[in-house]
């Protein structure tokens, strides 16, 4: 599959990024989206090595399995499901069929309802016992939680609603760390598990129902569910105006257009969750018109398959210089890692070529005090996505934050052209000399080619987040269709939960029979020191 792309990597193994750059290179190897720009012309890509990536593309039929989503068609091959998270922000309602029937009506019906509920919450038509709702506190794990959690904090400056607080982690130490910020009488909780059996959220989902009903007479009347069960749902004391379902072709982790955005959309008013959808859909619309080298998901998913698949580099820095997106990494982590992070094909063979490479980051400019190190002088190549916006929201700081704007432009132009043993030399001219210029010198080198691409838009606005998170969305289904293999299925994480339903009564003091030594010994270490 790769072996052209390697063939021509070997060629131009030797040549620096620098090299490439004329008049035209920047324009050349960028592609924009209404007012968002990638470039990618600091990377080793050229003309010939992208035609061969559009090539992958047309060999995996790229296109024809991107219509395949879009109409609805079960792409989910191991659980026989359509993929029709885009339906969710198809704010025009044409019509979008799953075994025949249109998909439309329930969707924007349900998007009214939960536009209904928020308007009641934020307007004071929806309280507590107490009075107006002032918190809400939204608990799920995974894509339930990642994704609000982090649209959330990047929609701060929206902010016109009651607080929002996320608890996902079943240890007890986050949801007591929540609970102690809030007033149960004005308090709404959110439970989100499609299933309404997701063990860490409906422990979490108890724990605070027993803290409301110590000041709440009818704690269910507080709570409303995002979930699929109205039978379970109502077990828990919550009427079913108050329950938001959605269908069994939405992925958890590609859920926050719908009802997991519900305190997303509490926070910053349904127009402006409108907007977020807004920008979401026009990414789809580009996604599916524009040719393949103005398609931004396409070559962002290219530049990725070049650096891992291609190139050998294992990670990808994720380096949001907004520090509004300071979750982003975390999200894209769940998003990359839990859609490719796959073994086998579509057909259950072993994988000839990598998978998905491990994705982290934080947030500039801090990162560059801490981890940037090993980006630039570290014997591995870390390949860097940056994202940056012309202004922040912050008008009267205007000017600090052209100095963060100067601080991410420096970063990738430094990873391109790095230092020479002569330029050191020649800074450190007249403080040493001789062997010890030399050694002094060495330390101060920088190989520099190292790749980046940059993501610049002109502000963080929820249209603009609904773009960005969009683009990655569909950056995952081109690699995975490229690469064979499923991006809407997740099996790898339920032995981890087999394992421990069975460990929770070893834990709790019965026999370790039956577990490894290893197991067995740290259960035993933790129960005499009061497990």
């Amino acid at each position: 599959m790769f072996d052209a792309l390697k063939v021509h990597a070997a060629r131009i193994v030797d040549r620096r990024i620098g090299s490439l750059f004329d008049e035209s290179r920047a324009a050349t190897f960028s592609a924009q989206v209404s007012d968002l720009l990638f470039d990618y012309s600091k990377t080793n890509i050229d003309a010939e090595g992208r035609a061969l990536l559009i090539d992958l593309l047309d060999s995996a039929d790229v296109a024809g399995r991107r219509e395949a989503m879009f109409a609805g068609a079960a792409i989910n091959e191991t659980e026989g499901r359509a993929v029709l998270h885009t339906a969710l922000r198809n704010l025009d309602g044409s019509p979008v069929l799953v075994d025949g029937q249109d998909v439309m009506p329930e969707v924007l019906a349900t998007l009214d309802r939960m536009e209904a509920f928020a308007r009641a919450v934020r307007g004071g038509g929806f309280a507590g016992a107490g009075g107006p709702i002032r918190d809400v506190i939204n608990i799920g794990i995974g894509g339930s939680d990642l994704g609000p959690a982090m649209a959330t904090l990047a929609l701060a400056p929206y902010h016109d609603g009651p607080r929002c607080h996320f608890v996902s982690n079943v240890d007890p130490a986050d949801v007591a760390g929540v609970l102690r910020r809030c007033d149960p009488a004005t308090t709404l909780v959110i439970v989100a598990s499609k299933t309404f059996t997701t063990i860490e959220t409906m422990t979490n989902a108890r724990t605070v129902k027993a803290w409301m009903s110590e000041a709440v007479a009818d704690p269910g009347a507080q709570f409303a569910a995002l979930s699929s069960d109205l039978e379970k749902t109502a077990d828990f004391g919550i009427a079913p105006e108050r329950v938001f379902g959605f269908a069994d072709w939405v992925g958890g982790r590609y859920s926050m257009w719908g009802p997991i955005g519900l305190s997303l959309m509490i926070a910053i008013g349904p127009e402006a969750f409108r907007a977020f959808l807004r920008g979401g859909q026009t990414m789809d619309r580009h996604f599916r018109a524009a040719r393949w080298d103005e398609n931004v998901p396409a070559l962002l998913a290219l530049v990725g398959l070049w650096h891992n698949q291609v190139l050998g580099h294992a990670t990808r820095a994720v380096l949001p210089y907004d520090n509004a997106l300071a979750r982003l990494p975390a999200y894209l982590q769940q998003l990359e890692m839990e859609s490719n992070g796959k073994g086998v094909a579509m057909d259950g063979t072993a994988l000839t070529a990598d998978s998905g490479p491990v994705v982290w980051g934080e947030p500039g400019t801090n990162g560059q005090h801490a981890f940037y190190q090993l980006i630039h002088q570290g014997t591995r190549v870390i390949p860097c996505e940056f994202l940056v916006a012309a202004r922040g929201h912050e008008d009267d700081l205007h000017h600090q934050h052209q100095l963060l704007v100067a601080n991410c432009l420096a970063q990738s132009e430094a990873l391109m052209r790095g230092r020479t043993l002569e330029e050191a030399k020649a800074k450190l001219a007249g403080k040493f000399d001789g062997a010890e210029l030399d050694r002094q010198a060495a330390h101060r080198v920088f190989t520099g080619n190292r790749p980046s691409v940059t993501l610049a838009y002109p502000q963080l606005t929820p249209e603009m987040l609904g773009m960005i998170v969009a683009l990655y969305e569909h950056r995952v289904f081109v690699e995975s269709t490229v690469l064979g293999i499923n991006s809407y299925d997740q099996w790898g994480v339920e032995l981890g939960k087999e394992l421990a339903t069975a460990l929770q009564p070893v834990v709790e003091g019965r026999s370790a029979e039956g577990h490894d030594g290893s197991t067995a010994g740290l259960v035993a270490h933790l129960r005499k020191n009061g497990l």
